[in-house]
Order: C-alpha cells, then structure tokens, then sequence
C-alpha cells in the first residue's frame, strides 16, 4: 500500500501542472464550455488513478518478467536463444505501450483512416524488436554503444531523404511514444540481466544503459521503412471527435470503455501468456512468486484501462481545442511561450526523471548534482516543446532543420563523453517523452496545426515527441562531457600532489 501510495503522489505531481495550466487558460484566453472543463478535470482524476495502478502493477508484474527473461536469454550462451527471445519480447512489450496507442491513434484520426492504428503499432513494434536484439547482441559481445547508435543514425539519415516529410516526424516521435511506461522499465530489466552475467563489472554497469536508445531508432526505420512503399498521405480538413458534439460529462467514458478494454488485453495478453509458457519450462518460481507476478500483470492492466481512459474521453479533446484557441487568439509568440511553460512542468513531473536523475548523482559519486541535472532537463525540454511550436507557426522551418544538427551533435559528443553517460543520456529520451507529452502535449501541437493558416497537421502537428526524446541527447552528453574534464583535473592536480 505505501509503493502505491508513493506512485500516487508521483503521479498526482506528472498530472497536475498541466490540470492547472489548462484551468488558467480557460479563466484567461481560451474559456472551455462547461462539460469539456468538467469532463477535462475528470480525465485527469482518472489518468491519475490509472497511471498509478499501472506503474505499481509494472514494478511487480512487467520488470520481473523482464529480468528473468534477460538473465535467462544470457545464461543460455546460445544465439539463436537471445535472437528469438530478443525478436519476441521487444515486439510484446511495444505492443503494449501505451504511449504507441495514444501516437497511432493520432496518426489514424489526422490521417482521416489512411494509416491505421493497427498499422503503426505493428510496424512500430517489428523495428523496436529488431534493433532491440541488436542492442542485446552488442552487450553480449561486447561492442561499443557509440558506434552502433553512429551506424543506426546514418540508416535513419539515408532513409528519411527518400521519405516524405510527414512521415519522418511521424517516425522521430514514434521513437519516443514507444519508450514509455511498459518498455523503458522492461528493457532495462533485461539489459540489467543480461549485463549483471558478465565478470567485469565496469562493463556490466554501462552496459545497463543504452539498450532504450538502440530499440527507439528501431520505432523510427520501421515508420520509415514503411512510408518507403506507401503514398503520400494528406491530412484531413479538420479532425472531428465523436465526443465534442455531447455535452454530457460521463458518456464519453462509457462509450470509450469497451473499446479501451479490448485494447488493454490485446496488449498484455502476449506478454502473460509467453510468462505462463516458460515459467514451469525455465524459470519454475516459488508459488508465491508467480503469484505476485500475475497479480502485477492484473494490476497493469486495470492501470492502462483507466489510463487510456481518461487520455481518449477526457484529455485529447481539450488539449487540441487549447491549442486551437491559443492560436486564434493570442497568436503565434503567446503559443511558443505556453509551449515552453508545458515543457518545463512536464519533464519536472515525470517520475522516471526523478529515478534517472538519482542514478546519475550515485552513478557519479555526487559530481553531477540531481538538481543541476533536472535543471538541464527542464530547460530543454522547455526549449524543445517551444521550438516544436514555433515549427507549427513558421512555414519555412521542418522538422530536420532541429533534428539534424541535433543528432549530429549527440552522436559526435557520444564518442566525447565516457560510455556511461552515453548510454544514460539515449536511455533518457525515452524516459523525458512520457506520457503527458504523448496525450496532451501531442493533441495540444495538432490543434494548433489544425489552426494555423497554411500548416500541415501531418508534417507540422507531429513532431514534437520527437524534439523532447531528442533533448536529453544533447543535455545529459554535455554533463558527461563537464564530469569527464572535471574528473580530468582531479586526475592531473593529484598526480601534481
């Protein structure tokens, strides 16, 4: 009860500031007619309830799983082993993110139909599994991360020229919807398990790290891979919610519910029945163990429910309608600082930041301050979520002009920085681009495209999950570089000494 309670209060800290910046800007500029208010406020009451149930149920369900999968893929020492359980397990767990379901549905609806939902959670999870065994082929034989996030980029590069341009940010925010609430703590389960096998110890601590990086460039070459075949897709005029038109505050909860629900045993159900197959074959756990895994499993479901819930009925509706409104009101300059104002509280209230920020202080032996850290963070990803605005209203700016040189300068500060922290700061985009910037902050960016004269909803409402999991690149890479010259001085003045 006390975990449950401490995600609780975590959650309640995620979900909060963006309540209460969207209930300031209905008293200010952009006043929401009463049931969308009220139905907004019960979204976040439930969001808040569901993301806490599914976090606890993930700690003692979904990470357990992950780590005696790992450990057992490692103990094999057999390669055809790692490959199958890497392939399997990375399409299962992406499978049921639900931070994908929020992105594809996105997709669905702008695109008026023309790219399913079920399209992009397939083709998102086939290149997550790919390059997520790829990423466990490199720790089981020993190759630098650097180098395979370097090889993976140019990939990425050379195949997004071919691509059109709504596809790319597409695919560059699949990367980071996809590295969420399920994957993040299932893949570094599975890294830590297969790591902790090895004699050296300082390999087996960086090599905890990294694996959420390689398997999020795995979203990006499925999403392109595919736009490679597929035709240019044209937005829809104006997307059209089946709720904005009742001004009940409940209906929507109850008519989304029974597609929630399927949707929520699609998800998990892969990944419980693959713990059921190899449990009495591999893993043969006390009772009690086994037990409590499949209680977790129960506990994430009802979690994601909820959470998909209060998302679909109460939070998308609203976020699109502010960001609309922003626009036509207030105009262009208004909507990149509201921008930065969401960036900031988001990242400050993910409860992953704060686990990261943690590990980093200790990591270091307290050089890099948890603060210093979290005010690097808050900082970019402020500044990411304006830039991403200022995108929508600026025809002339792409999604490249910012992804570009920000991904040279994170691979070339990659072979910079010591390989912990290159591994740490890939891992933390996926970590930063949780699950209040895949609902609100997503249909806050298409609303605003859908106002703006002249913009694309599908080139210029997506995007911005991908300069937030882009962000942490650059800022966690520049700390390492300052702990590596810092740590230098200290090197030179005691062999001065």
């Amino acid at each position: 009860m006390n975990v449950l309670l401490e995600k609780f209060r975590d959650v309640v800290s995620a979900v909060l500031p963006i309540t209460l910046i969207v209930v300031i800007l209905n008293f200010t500029i952009t006043p929401l007619e009463s049931h969308l208010l009220l139905r907004f406020i019960l979204g976040a009451f439930v969001i808040i309830l569901g993301l806490s149930v599914f976090l606890f149920g993930a700690d003692i369900g979904v990470t357990p799983i992950g780590t005696l999968f790992g450990s057992h893929m490692a103990k094999s020492n057999k390669v055809w082993v790692v490959a199958l359980g890497g392939l399997s397990l990375g399409f299962m767990i992406s499978i049921a993110e639900p931070d994908l379901h929020i992105l594809a549905g996105q997709v669905e609806a702008v695109s008026g139909g023309s790219v399913s939902k079920v399209l992009m959670v397939v083709v998102v999870s086939i290149g997550l599994a790919a390059l997520m065994t790829t990423g466990l082929f490199r720790i089981v034989f020993n190759r630098a991360l650097n180098k395979l996030l370097a090889a993976a980029y140019v990939i990425i590069g050379a195949m997004a020229v071919f691509s059109s341009p709504e596809f790319v940010a597409i695919a560059f925010d699949a990367s980071g919807a996809t590295t969420g609430a399920i994957t993040v703590p299932f893949m570094l389960a599975i890294a830590y398990g297969v790591s902790s096998l090895k004699k050296d110890g300082q390999a087996s601590e960086e090599d905890s790290f990294g694996l959420v990086g390689v398997a999020s460039a795995g979203a990006i070459l499925g999403v392109i891979a595919m736009s490679l075949g597929a035709k240019r897709v044209q937005a829809v005029a104006e997307v059209e919610s089946a709720f904005l038109a009742s001004t009940s505050v409940l209906a929507p909860f109850v008519q989304q519910l029974p597609h929630v629900v399927r949707d929520s045993i699609l998800a998990l159900l892969p990944l419980l029945v693959a713990f059921v197959i190899f449990e009495p074959v591999s893993f043969k756990l006390p009772r009690r163990q086994v037990s409590r895994i499949v209680k977790g499993m129960v506990y994430t479901f009802i979690g994601l429910v909820l959470f998909l819930l209060g998302v679909n009925a109460g939070f998308m509706d609203v976020g699109s309608i502010v960001g609309g409104q922003v626009v036509t009101v207030a105009g262009k300059w208004v909507l990149v600082g509201i921008g930065f104002a969401l960036g900031t509280v988001v990242v400050l209230a993910e409860p992953a930041v704060y686990v990261l920020t943690k590990q980093i202080e200790e990591v270091t032996a307290g050089y890099v301050k948890r603060r210093l850290v979290l005010l690097a963070l808050s900082l970019g990803i402020g500044i990411a979520v304006a830039l991403a605005m200022l995108r929508i209203t600026t025809p002339t700016l792409q999604l490249w002009h910012y992804l570009l040189p920000g991904y040279i300068i994170s691979l070339i500060l990659a072979f910079q920085v010591p390989p912990l922290f290159v591994g740490i700061a890939f891992d933390a985009g996926g970590v930063a681009s949780g699950p209040m910037t895949a609902s609100f902050i997503l249909a806050f960016a298409q609303g605003a495209a859908q106002a703006t004269a002249g913009a694309d909803p599908m080139a210029e409402g997506f995007g911005v999950i991908a300069m937030v999991a882009m962000m942490p690149l650059i800022a966690l890479q520049l700390l390492g570089l300052a702990f590596k010259l810092k740590t230098a001085k200290g090197g030179t003045a005691a062999d001065g000494e």
